[in-house]
Order: C-alpha cells, then structure tokens, then sequence
C-alpha cells in the first residue's frame, strides 16, 4: 500500500509551478501547493486503504457463508477447514476468464493451433496404442473412438499437458466473482464431496484457471456424474488412468445425446441469395449454451434451399435434422451440424470449439 502513493520517496517541491505528481496515486493531478499535494494523498491513500480492508471484510464473509451452506450439504467440518481455510482469490484466474480463445479467435487460426501434423500424428499414435480400450469404449457407450481422440487431444494433447494450478483457490475466486458465481459455487460444493467422499486428496487436486481438472478436464460436478471406473480398479482416475479417461469422455457424450449412427455434421456451401438474406442464430446451440445456431431444418429443406456440400454434391438423403453452424459469424466457414454436435457443445459450448472437435476427428479417423 505504501508503495503505491510512493511513500519513502524524495519529492522536490518547486514553489508556484503547476505539475503532475506521481505521488497522487497515478491520478495525474495538477499540484500548486505542497500541503494541498499531501493533502491529496492522505486522502487518497486513505480511501484505498478502507476500499481494500472492506473488500476482505467481504470475502471473509462471503466465504464464512460458504462453510455454512457446505456444512449443510453434509460435508465434514475438517474438510471444509482445510480446504477453505487460507484460500485467496487469484486475481489472474479473472483475467484469463475474460481472455478465451474460443472467444476471441477465428476457426482458421484455432485450427491452427489444435490441429497440427504433431497431433494429428500422436493421435494416430494412440488409437492404435488404446486399440482394444477404445473399441470395449465404443462398443459400451456407442461413441466413436476418433470422436473421444479428438476430445482428448483437444484438452490435454493426450495426457501431455499437465494442470500446475491448484484447484480450490481458482474455483473459489470464480465463485466469488459475479459474473459466473452461481455456477461455480456448484463446483465449489461438488470439489468439496469429491474431497470428502475420498475420490482424491487435497494435495493432488490441480486443475486449469477455469476449475477443469484432469486429461478429459472435466469440471468437478462432471466428474461426479460422468466419470468412469472403465478398467474395475475401484477408482475413477480421469488424472492418470486411459481406461478411465477414454469411457468418462464417451460416458459423457453418451449421456448428452450422442447417437452412434450419425456423425457431427460437414461444411457446407451456401448460395448466395440465401446468404444475403440469413436469419439471425435464435437456437442454443445446446442446454444452457449461450452459443446459437439456426432453426433446425431437415435436410431435403436444406437441399431446396440451395445448401451443397462443399464439393458441389447435393445433400445426403434422409430425414435427418441439421442446424446452420457459422463460427465466424457473417464471414467464413459454414456448417450443417446434427444431434451430435449438441453432445459436442454440452462438453464445452463453443463453437469454435464444437467445429474442431469435429474437423479433427475426421482426420483422426482418415486412412
């Protein structure tokens, strides 16, 4: 705090000169007088001192309430302790919460970054090593093993990438944020029965910013609902286990729709008088998904609207719904995507996101 209106430094004061002091606390304010200068800083530093000690009074509270709700659920007080005790929030955890990609770029240069020759060729790499897993997965869940690849590659480079940040803090100060609290309080609860129900120690618990932990990252209530104990050892080990791994992803997609006699969708050609008259997106994109697609349409509609597949060929035949994906808005790509996409975007509702799950998985599944 002293640092910050620049106590124990030496100012030189030019008597009847206007200028701006570093010393106001960054405000830039022009000074003719020396006590009127200090003055200003008491004050300032005054304000800053209450603002400051209100906002721990706040989260203290805030938190002191937490414990209470949780002690309600049923979770052991020593776990709470422990878990909430000292926990801070993280200020950079909201600054990546207002800076995601899959936000903020266009599909060619995600793509870019997703699917390269490096992961396209470890990919190849683990199908062939998890064989066996991936076709018991497929023939238990029904979901495509290029599918839960392309997931899986897509989260953590297939188990390469590493969470460093430990999980309770980051969670803690997205819950105490107000964009999202609602939600991440739920997670805030569920990483907490996760603790005290044994699934994993406190110690071991890391995740990225967001809360999402392990190689499928799965956020904590997903775990409790999703993951999977695929090879019987009596632990559902998203972090370190393949098995596990490979069945939480097409558990979940299972469990969200996924049906196994179609695929994601394809890109598609629009003509252009319908491009000049293309209704707004009004349809989530899935449950609770902010994203938005068109109305759905069967694809004969599709057809007679002039949609072709990227190659000029009509449409498949079939009464097959499909909605208008356009992850650059009014530039770029278009898609005609199906049910399954909406299993893709309940994973993680982006559709830059959605579209590359997609893209990378047919060439995971390409000879």
């Amino acid at each position: 705090m002293l640092d910050s209106c620049a106590y124990g430094k030496r100012i030189t004061f030019v008597p009847r000169k206007a200028y701006k002091m570093s010393a106001t606390c960054g405000l830039g304010l022009s000074v003719r007088s020396p006590v009127r200068m200090l003055i200003w800083i008491v004050s300032l530093c005054f304000v800053t001192t209450v603002s400051g000690a209100q906002s721990k009074t706040e989260f203290s509270n805030w938190l002191g309430q937490v414990k209470i709700e949780a002690a309600k659920l049923g979770i052991k007080q020593n776990i709470i302790n422990s878990a909430l005790d000292d926990v801070k929030p993280i200020k950079r955890v909201l600054k990546r919460d207002r800076n995601q990609s899959e936000f903020k770029l266009t599909l060619s240069r995600y793509l870019n970054r997703v699917v390269t020759e490096k992961n396209l060729k470890r990919g190849k790499l683990m199908a062939k090593r998890h064989k066996k897993t991936l076709e018991a997965v497929y023939k238990k869940y029904g979901v495509a093993p290029r599918v839960i690849l392309a997931i899986w590659g897509i989260e953590t480079r297939f188990g390469l990438v590493k969470a460093k940040l430990p999980l309770i803090p980051s969670i803690v100060t997205l819950a105490y944020d107000r964009r999202r609290s609602k939600y991440f309080r739920s997670q805030l609860f569920a990483v907490l029965k996760m603790l005290d129900r044994g699934y994993i120690d406190q110690d071991s618990l890391f995740g990225s910013w967001a809360g999402a932990m392990g190689q499928p990252q799965f956020m904590p209530s997903s775990y409790l609902h999703y993951a999977q104990d695929f090879d019987g050892d009596g632990r559902r080990d998203i972090w370190n286990n393949v098995p596990d791994v490979l069945a939480s992803i097409a558990n979940y997609l299972a469990k969200h729709g996924w049906r196994n006699n179609l695929i994601w969708g394809r890109e598609v050609m629009l003509p252009i008088s319908y491009k000049k008259q293309l209704p707004k997106p009004s349809r989530r994109a899935a449950s609770g998904c902010r994203a938005l697609t068109s109305q759905p349409k069967k694809l004969a509609e599709w057809q007679e609207i002039g949609v072709r597949r990227v190659n000029g060929n009509d449409l498949p035949k079939g009464k097959i719904s499909a909605v208008l994906v356009r992850p650059d808005k009014n530039h770029g790509r278009v898609f005609l995507t199906y049910k399954n996409y909406r299993a893709i975007m309940s994973y993680n509702c982006a559709h830059l996101y959605g579209i590359t799950v997609g893209i990378f998985s047919d060439q995971l599944g390409s000879k």
